[in-house]
This record gives C-alpha cells, sequence and structure tokens, in this order.
C-alpha cells in the first residue's frame, strides 16, 4: 500500500516546539543567533517530526543555490577521476553541493545550458577539449567558470593547470641525459592545450639541445589507441629509444606493448615516461617514471579560484599554474 503520510514542514516544527518559523529557521542555520534551550526544542520537534529543511528552498531565497556544477569526460582515467573526488570533497567541506554532468564523448555542449537551468553558482570544467561554440558560451554564462588543466588561446575564461609546457621540458632533459637519441612522442587528443604544451615544451627542449622528436602518434589520451601509436612507433626502423606519454594511461599501454609484443626491456633497450603521476603508474609491475602534476593542489586551487569569484573577492580573470616535478621511477 502507497505510503501517503505528509512530509513535515517548518510551520509544523515551530507549532510543536512553541517557537516561531524564523526560530526554526535559526535554528538550522549555521552561525544564526538562537538561544541554546530554543535550538534543542526545535531539534528535539524536527527529530519527533523527522523533518528535514528545505536546502534548496533556503538557499534561493538568499540568491543562492550553494551548488557548483562540474561538467566531466573521461572519468575512466583515474586522472580526472581522482581530480573530482579532491574537487567534491573541497566544495562540500566549505557548504557546496556538487551537480556533476558526464559525458563519454568530449561534446559537451548542451551540457552547460543543462546545469545554469539549476541555478548553479558556478561551473567547473575539466573537459580536455572545447569547441569554440562552448568557449563563447562559458564567456557569455554569466556565473563564476574554472577550467581544469585547459585553457582558452585567447585568455577569457579563469583556468587552473599544471605546468604542462614546463614538464615536457623537464622529460626532455630526463632522456637526453640517460642518453637516448630518437625520442618519440605519444600525444593526447588534438586541440587540447594540456597535450599541446607537453608536445612543445618536448620539442623546444630538444631544438636547445640540437634534437628534433624522432617521431610522433596521436594515443588520444586513451589505452587502446595508445597501444596501436606505440606498434606503429615501435615498428620503425631503427625504432625510437625512449617514448614520452602525454599521460600515464597511454604509457602505460605502450610499456606493455613493448615488453609483450616486441620483448623489449625497460629502461635497457627503450625509456618509457609518462605524465600525472597516477595511482596505477606507482604499482610494482610498472614502475613508471612520470611527470607528478600534484593532483592534489590543483583540486585546491580550482575551488580556492571558484569560491573567490562566487564570493566577489576575485573579479578578474585569472590563470593558475600549478608546478610540476619529475617522480623518477624504473622505466627511463
Amino acid at each position: 500500500m502507497k505510503d501517503t503520510k505528509k512530509r513535515a514542514g517548518s510551520h509544523d516544527v515551530a507549532r510543536l516546539a512553541g517557537v516561531s518559523r524564523s526560530a526554526v529557521s535559526r535554528a538550522f542555520t549555521p552561525g544564526a543567533y538562537i538561544a541554546d534551550e530554543t535550538r534543542e526544542r526545535v531539534m528535539a520537534a524536527a527529530a519527533m517530526l523527522d523533518y528535514q529543511p528545505n536546502a534548496i528552498a533556503r538557499s534561493l531565497s538568499k540568491n543562492s543555490s550553494r551548488l557548483v556544477g562540474i561538467i566531466a569526460t573521461d572519468l575512466e582515467n583515474p586522472f580526472y577521476s581522482q581530480l573530482l573526488v579532491h574537487m567534491s570533497t573541497e566544495l562540500q567541506a566549505n557548504g557546496y553541493a556538487v551537480l556533476l554532468m558526464v559525458s563519454r564523448s568530449s561534446h559537451i555542449d548542451d551540457y552547460l545550458s543543462k546545469l545554469l537551468q539549476y541555478q548553479v553558482d558556478g561551473v567547473i570544467v575539466t573537459a580536455a577539449t572545447l569547441s569554440s561554440s562552448m568557449a563563447v558560451a562559458l564567456q557569455r554564462s554569466g556565473r563564476p567558470v574554472v577550467l581544469v588543466n585547459n585553457y582558452l588561446r585567447d585568455g577569457g575564461v579563469s583556468s587552473v593547470s599544471s605546468d604542462n609546457y614546463r614538464g615536457g621540458r623537464m622529460v626532455a632533459d630526463l632522456l637526453v641525459e640517460a642518453g637516448r637519441k630518437r625520442i618519440a612522442f605519444i600525444s593526447g587528443e588534438a586541440n587540447t592545450s594540456s597535450g599541446r604544451d607537453r608536445g612543445l615544451g618536448l620539442k623546444d627542449r630538444l631544438a636547445e639541445l640540437g634534437m628534433t622528436i624522432y617521431a610522433q602518434e596521436s594515443g588520444e589520451y586513451r589505452h587502446a589507441e595508445a597501444a596501436e601509436a606505440a606498434r606503429r612507433l615501435l615498428s620503425l626502423s631503427p625504432r625510437p629509444d625512449a617514448l614520452f606519454c602525454a599521460n600515464d594511461v597511454m604509457a602505460i599501454a605502450a610499456l606493455m606493448v613493448a615488453r609483450s609484443e616486441f620483448g623489449l626491456r625497460v629502461p635497457e633497450d627503450l625509456s618509457v615516461v609518462g605524465f600525472d603521476d597516477s595511482d596505477e603508474a606507482t604499482r610494482q609491475t610498472f614502475g613508471l617514471t612520470t611527470v607528478d602534476q600534484h593532483l592534489d593542489d590543483m583540486a585546491s586551487k580550482t575551488v580556492s579560484l571558484m569560491l573567490a569569484t562566487i564570493s566577489g573577492d576575485e573579479k578578474s580573470v585569472q590563470h593558475v599554474v600549478v608546478p610540476v616535478s619529475l617522480v623518477y621511477r624504473a622505466t627511463h
């Protein structure tokens, strides 16, 4: 039989506790002034009635939904799933709920309008690629927006990114110092600022050292595509003696192909370096040398920038760059 019990409202709590509705509201508002004895009566009445305040209605009455929307893609990538956990935890600790929109593709244009319908206070975008129409929509949204590990070339939207260019340069130095002569690059998706900057850092530093990228293939930031890219590169004659991959997912795919299909010893025959310092990279099976993006710092800076923009403390567009560092393991 269907339960038709009516949900208790604040007026029911007020009547049972013998107080005004405004007193009920103050009792459930952190920091609001209310006598301890009155608060206890309100809470006791609320418990008896199974009352829960309507957070959405209360927040909208204050012109703030206390919601932050996050548009995410590629959550199969450990970097983005871990980033989402860090950001969500910090937002919740600051009194914000998270409204998550997930797309399996990089075509995320429809998701912004959907988020805005929920009156979110701000939007965080973790997608690696943005269409030109999406970029324009973000700038015109009228809400605080922060891009994570991505930025617009015209600089019109705030962003928090790791120092991808510097990371590429550091990998070049590492591999050259290891005596590598034929350094190949497995890039991510085309037109991503992170992949572009990592490749450019590698290219520029090699040029300064009198070298060039030996060969390049796209791995689309994914395992299967990176495995195919590694097969093509390792079939060259002479084959590369080093592979720099634009993320750890691709580096692990390349490492597996090199060992199992080509019988190569790593690092004796081939160096493999990734980018992210994911949990998987730390496994003894892989022991992947990589670039640490300091994900927790990136998440913290993203949330801090978002909250400062929502509160009005930060009114200008900001571009925050998080330093990176090499993590030396067993594959270089």
